[in-house]
C-alpha cells in the first residue's frame, strides 16, 4: 500500500457487522418462539421467557438504531411518510410487545383524542422510536404504561407515560443535550434520545419540525415521552 491507498472506513464495518448481528438476533428470535410453543402450557410462562423476550427486544431495538444512526450520518436513510390510522398503528406496536408486558406484569393501554385520528408520518422510523420507548417504559413501570395521541397547536404529539419512578431530574433539565455520556450505574448512552430527536426534527411541515420532549407526572405519574409530529 502507499499514501493514495486507502485504509478501511470503520463506520462502514461497524455498519455491516450490526447488519449480520440484527439478522443472526432475528434468526435466534423466530427459533425461540418456535421452542417456546413446543413447550407444556406451564412451562410457557415461567419469567426466564420474559426476561429473554425483553431483551431481545432490548438488542433489537439497539441494532435498529446504530443502524439508524449510521445512514443518518451518511444521508442514506429514507423519509417515506404517509397517512396512518394512530388507532391501528399504536394497537399494533402494543400487540408486538404484548409478551413483554404480560411477563412484567404490566397492563398498557392507548387513548387517541381528537376526531381525525389520521397522523401523517413514517411508520417505520416512528415505529422504531416508540417501541424504543416503550421498552425503556417496561424496565421501569411499575404495573402500568399508557400510549396517547392528541393534536396540539397543528400537530400530533404521541406519548407514552408509565407509573415508574420517572425521568431523573438531571436527564430533564439537559434534555436538549440529548448525547450525555455514558452513565456507569444505568449504562445509558443517550442515544436512544438522540435517534428519537432526529427521527422526529425529519418530520417537517411549513417550517415547523417535529421535535421530542421529556417530563415527569402525566395521567400515571411517572415518566413521560413526547414525541411531536407536524
Amino acid at each position: 500500500m502507499n499514501e493514495h491507498d486507502e485504509g478501511l472506513d470503520f463506520s462502514m464495518v461497524i455498519a455491516s457487522v450490526v447488519h449480520d448481528m440484527k439478522n443472526s438476533l432475528s434468526t435466534l428470535m423466530n427459533a425461540h418462539s418456535q421452542w417456546l410453543m413446543q413447550l407444556p402450557e406451564a412451562q410457557q410462562s415461567i419469567p426466564e421467557h420474559g426476561a429473554i423476550e425483553y431483551e431481545f427486544a432490548h438488542l433489537n431495538g439497539m441494532l435498529v438504531q446504530l443502524l439508524g444512526l449510521y445512514k443518518l450520518g451518511v444521508n442514506q436513510l429514507p423519509l417515506r411518510p404517509d397517512y396512518q390510522e394512530l388507532d391501528d398503528f399504536i394497537e399494533a406496536l402494543l400487540a408486538s410487545h404484548q409478551d413483554v408486558l404480560r411477563s412484567h406484569g404490566i397492563a398498557a393501554s392507548y387513548e387517541v383524542e381528537g376526531f381525525n385520528k389520521l397522523g401523517f408520518f413514517d411508520r417505520e422510523l416512528i415505529g422504531s422510536v416508540v417501541a424504543n420507548v416503550v421498552i425503556n417504559a417496561i424496565r421501569y413501570a411499575r404495573h402500568a404504561l399508557v400510549i396517547s395521541a392528541h393534536e396540539e397547536d397543528g400537530q400530533w404529539v404521541l406519548t407514552i407515560n408509565d407509573d415508574g419512578p420517572g425521568y431523573p431530574a438531571q436527564m430533564i433539565e439537559r434534555q436538549s443535550d440529548f448525547v450525555q455520556g455514558i452513565n456507569q450505574r444505568s449504562g445509558s448512552t443517550g442515544l436512544g434520545l438522540y435517534f428519537a430527536a432526529r427521527i422526529a426534527e425529519r418530520h417537517e411541515r411549513n417550517g415547523v419540525r417535529g421535535h421530542i420532549e421529556l417530563a415527569n407526572g402525566g395521567k400515571l405519574g411517572g415518566a413521560k415521552f413526547s414525541i411531536y409530529l407536524p
